[in-house]
């Protein structure tokens, strides 16, 4: 929850959501954003942490000193037990540097921290947030986009869809829901309106 008189927020979606998209809104309007992704793949590349232990786990994965990506993805997206194991390692990882983002907000004077967290709920985590942001489409949008990436397919966009928590759960357990299906300013509306509040809310945290 709220450390000291930062506000947390976590921003989530499925995939093909728009929640790239939206974090950029959020960088642009000042609000510190924390990747959870851009973190993994630091872990992966070449001298990353996460290399020599998830190296032990699928040998096969590494690739000139570093985690080949799409090579892990095929080891573990349908194996529930490989996952459990890959999460064991990277997860503190990814931890310990939102622990070390925090110092950095708190350090800064910012009021609020946003954690883009891709599985938030799936991992169980959205109740050490104080606010938690789903970016949302309908699903034939939501399809439509990550059937138009590169190497996507029918057969891993639903092994993907089958890995996250539905949408319409995300969205019932949200404290604010921001669409992607409108034009790009309604979203950027949505996004601004979101940062005020949040804001206002962060004014009434208690300091430490």
């Amino acid at each position: 929850m709220a450390d000291g008189s930062v506000l947390k927020a976590a921003l989530t979606g499925s995939i093909a959501m728009g929640k790239s998209t939206v974090a950029a809104m959020l960088r642009d309007a000042g609000v510190a954003v924390f990747d959870a992704d851009a973190v993994v793949h630091q872990l992966y590349a070449k001298g990353g942490k996460a290399v020599e232990a998830v190296g032990r786990l699928f040998p096969s994965v590494v690739k000139d000193g570093a985690i080949d990506r799409a090579a892990l993805s095929k080891q573990v997206l349908n194996d529930t037990q490989a996952m459990k194991k890959l999460e064991a390692v990277v997860h503190p990882l990814v931890r310990r540097q939102q622990a070390e983002f925090m110092r950095a907000v708190k350090s800064s004077g910012n009021s609020i921290a946003v954690f883009d967290i891709p599985l938030l709920f799936e991992t169980g985590r959205a109740q050490e947030f104080d606010a938690v942001l789903v970016v949302s489409a309908p699903y034939e949008i939501q399809r439509a986009r990550a059937l138009a990436r590169p190497g996507m397919s029918e057969a891993k966009f639903e092994a993907i869809l089958a890995r996250q928590v539905p949408d319409e759960e995300k969205r019932a357990a949200a404290t604010h829901i921001i669409s992607t299906d409108v034009p790009m300013e309604d979203t950027q509306a949505q996004v601004l309106a979101i940062v005020a509040e949040l804001q206002s809310l962060a004014g009434d945290l208690p300091h430490a």
